[in-house]
């Protein structure tokens, strides 16, 4: 190959001809550095050092004395890398050595005091939920986005929705968001794709119904427990519960909302719904192996006047307490679980709520905290 070169052709030309890189031309073209080919040295060189340079054993039991010295003695009560370094300066030590090798002693000899953080799995998706996160039953997670505007004034809100499992992806652009459109579009979806044993929501008022009166269930929450779905309510103001649709609203308004000019509602309904379908068409194969979906009642009707029944769930976090606020009310749950995470379920036809503990790092580990009573009082539904 350098023969070559020598000769007049190109590097790239050579390269060609004895099918290796044009990097391997160029190194071995700089190794003969114009020497007769018989005189330079052809053998291959390690890329690593033939010698490792340690510190000698003497400097590392000086820098371990005299941490442990500072440590004892130090006013300032400083006893790291850094601190060590200082001292040896100080004392004019013949051969300090860096900072980094005095980290590097330390960290050898197991003289650190710091923890290194204990980095645990993630829990399975929808470990909140027995079934879901043993992928025996589908999650809807919805959301709302707000805040969009179209050029000249038109104020946008998109319902987005996906399913935990299957990936099954649905957004519905609008004008400002009311319960009344997040029943019918739910209805719709729900005929079209067949109903998931759970939906999953935040807690806003068109999802839950109003805040400020006590044994509220809203209009949406009534839907889903009139199809049989068990509606979820996510805690508030916790992240990582609402973490699919979250980030399906963050693709949505990448891929949508801030790629295109969107001159009208109409116009950006249109290139969503091409998004949808092409994500859609991407996560097939994920939503044929997702848990099975219940198809649809033929012969029903959304009566909201006819009184809740099944189940409806709360994801909360208790008080210094260990009280949990849900459906107006302040119920005590265990004082020995403050701050943290219950899973409440209100059964209308038991008359009753549970409350179940809830841990990340033991996702199996849910053990009923409490039982209390509890009936939904008669009266109907405001619309």
């Amino acid at each position: 190959m350098v023969a070559a070169v020598r000769r007049g052709a190109s590097l790239r030309t050579v390269a060609g001809r004895f099918h290796v890189s044009l990097l391997t031309v160029q190194r071995w073209v700089k190794r003969s550095n114009g020497q007769r080919l018989d005189r330079v040295d052809w053998s291959d060189r390690p890329s690593i050092a033939h010698t490792i340079h340690r510190t000698a054993a003497a400097v590392e039991d000086t820098v371990l004395t005299l941490r442990r010295e500072l440590r004892e003695t130090s006013d300032l009560g400083e006893y790291g890398a850094a601190a060590i370094h200082r001292e040896l300066l100080a004392c004019h030590y013949r051969s300090v050595p860096a900072v980094r090798t005095i980290g590097r002693i330390l960290e050898r000899s197991g003289a650190l005091d710091g923890r290194r953080r204990v980095r645990r799995p993630p829990p399975p998706r929808g470990w909140y939920l027995p079934e879901v996160a043993a992928s025996h039953a589908e999650l809807d997670s919805f959301d709302i986005v707000e805040g969009l505007v179209i050029k000249g004034g038109t104020e946008v809100e998109v319902l987005n929705g996906i399913s935990l499992h299957g990936g099954l992806v649905a957004s519905w652009p609008g004008p400002p968001v009311r319960a009344r459109t997040v029943v019918e579009v739910l209805v719709a979806h729900w005929r079209q794709f067949g109903l998931p044993a759970y939906a999953q929501f935040d807690n806003d008022t068109r999802f839950q119904g109003a805040h400020q009166f006590p044994d509220t269930v809203g209009r949406v929450t009534r839907l889903c427990l009139s199809l049989g779905v068990v509606p979820v309510f996510a805690p508030p103001r916790e992240t990582g519960f609402q973490a699919a649709v979250e980030s399906y609203n963050g693709r949505w308004q990448a891929k949508v909302w801030a790629r295109f000019h969107h001159p009208t509602l109409t116009a950006l309904r249109e290139r969503s719904d091409r998004y949808v379908a092409a994500a859609r068409q991407r996560a097939a194969a994920r939503v044929e192996a997702a848990p099975p979906r219940r198809s649809f009642p033929k012969e029903w009707e959304l009566d909201l006047q006819t009184r809740p029944r099944g189940r409806l769930l709360f994801l909360r976090r208790t008080s210094e307490q260990g009280t949990a606020d849900l459906l107006g009310h302040t119920w005590r749950v265990d004082t020995h679980w403050p701050h943290r995470l219950v899973r409440a379920e209100v059964d209308f036809d038991a008359n009753r709520i549970r409350f179940y503990a809830l841990r990340r790092h033991e996702p199996q580990s849910q053990p009923l905290l409490q039982t209390v009573r509890y009936r939904f009082p008669r009266h109907g539904f405001q619309e």
